[in-house]
């Protein structure tokens, strides 16, 4: 054992005094969250919609319009309200893009509501806004929709009944029961069926169990090194069990795993404000993971012939299963069989683990998927040691 040991120091310190070891290590998936967190986790956070309001009518139905539809969104947070004097003031607000949206109350809007007659909101709209837009109509389509429910009970209650002859207090205590019975506008928070992680954590996370497969690879791949380099026959020929020799190009790809995962996730912590989770739970996944992308990439290594080669079959291998495991995008949001599909990655596994963390599981939430990374390190970790161990013979 003190030989393997010493065999992982002596590659540690090299790794260590490696500056593209570092790089890949540290530096890109660092630079690489920043930048992600940067440009998506931004556009996943929308900005409140902002309308302005022109009120021609001054009457009841524009108020409630007005107060109770616009001014519940904006209580929410949903949109900002703002009032034109005009029509004219109104179109150039939109025009400048100051607004997403205007809507316009015609003079007699509430006199035509109550007496049955055409009415209509307008909505004007900033051409370079068109999901505002969208939106600002779907509000002004769903009021309008309750002002015609409110009309056809108020026509039900009163059918065959000369409007004329009711009192105006029946009338307006029937319009209120009407519009009572349903809101104009009704927003709702729904809370996500499934745990997802927030996207500094996301972005994090992901690009540590990224570059993680090629920061391992380091310890193994030296090994072809040596044998090329022909110093693995003098390190044979010492007296020491030639295992010692396999178990220390293991230790240092695990120990430089460890080190890197170890400082991301506190330097993302401390610089991005991504919140991993319990602990103990997040050493566990860590653990999994690092074992799982040994086990990876010392089996890619035992079927090539060559370092370069090595390298470049790992590259592939680290980029597929990113790719398919959700390290750049969640994929979870895909569905259906590429979501099943990307259970066979040590990815997907690792960032399943870290939401289950997410929801407020304690160590125990992440076990599932550090048992299924550790299944990976098992099932490809017997076979490269046996592939390897052809390796070290003398």
């Amino acid at each position: 054992m003190g030989a393997a040991l010493r065999i992982a120091g002596k590659d540690l310190r090299e790794r260590v005094r490696d500056r593209s070891a570092l790089l890949m290590a540290i530096v890109l998936p660092l630079v690489l969250a920043f930048i992600y967190d940067l440009i998506f986790g931004s556009a996943a956070i929308p900005r409140p919609f902002d309308y302005a309001v022109v009120d021609l009518d001054g009457g009841e139905v524009a108020r409630v319009f007005v107060t109770d539809v616009l001014g519940e969104a904006e209580k929410q947070g949903y949109v900002t309200v703002r009032t034109a004097s005009g029509v004219t003031a109104g179109e150039e607000l939109a025009a400048d893009g100051a607004v997403d949206a205007v809507f316009v109350l015609p003079a007699g809007f509430t006199a035509a509501v109550r007496s049955a007659a055409p009415a209509e909101v307008e909505v004007i709209g900033n051409v370079d806004s068109p999901t505002g837009v969208d939106v600002a109509r779907s509000i002004a389509r769903s009021y309008a929709a309750e002002i015609d429910a409110s009309r056809l009970a108020v026509a039900a209650v009163l059918a065959g009944r000369d409007h004329a002859d009711v009192p105006e207090r029946e009338l307006a205590a029937i319009a209120q029961k009407a519009a009572a019975a349903t809101r104009p506008l009704v927003l709702e928070d729904v809370s996500a069926r499934e745990k997802i992680l927030d996207t500094q954590t996301y972005f994090a996370a992901g690009m540590a169990v990224f570059f993680l497969f090629f920061t391992v690879q380091f310890g193994v791949s030296s090994l072809l090194d040596e044998r090329a380099q022909g110093t693995l026959a003098r390190l044979l020929a010492a007296p020491i069990p030639r295992v010692s020799v396999l178990a220390g190009k293991l230790i240092a790809s695990l120990a430089l795993g460890l080190l890197s995962m170890t400082v991301l996730v506190v330097a993302t912590t401390v610089l991005m404000g991504a919140a991993w989770g319990n602990p103990i739970g997040v050493a566990l996944l860590v653990l999994g993971g690092v074992l799982a992308a040994t086990g990876v990439t010392a089996l890619v290594a035992s079927l090539a012939r060559t370092a370069d080669q090595a390298g470049g079959w790992q590259a592939v291998i680290a980029v597929v299963l990113g790719l398919l495991g959700g390290a750049f995008i969640p994929i979870s949001q895909v569905g259906g069989f590429v979501a099943t599909l990307s259970l066979v990655t040590p990815h997907a596994w690792f960032m399943r683990g870290l939401a289950e963390l997410a929801g407020g599981g304690g160590p125990g939430a992440a076990l599932p998927a550090t048992a299924a990374m550790v299944g990976f390190s098992v099932v490809t970790g017997a076979v490269a040691v046996i592939r390897l161990g052809k390796v070290v013979r003398p």
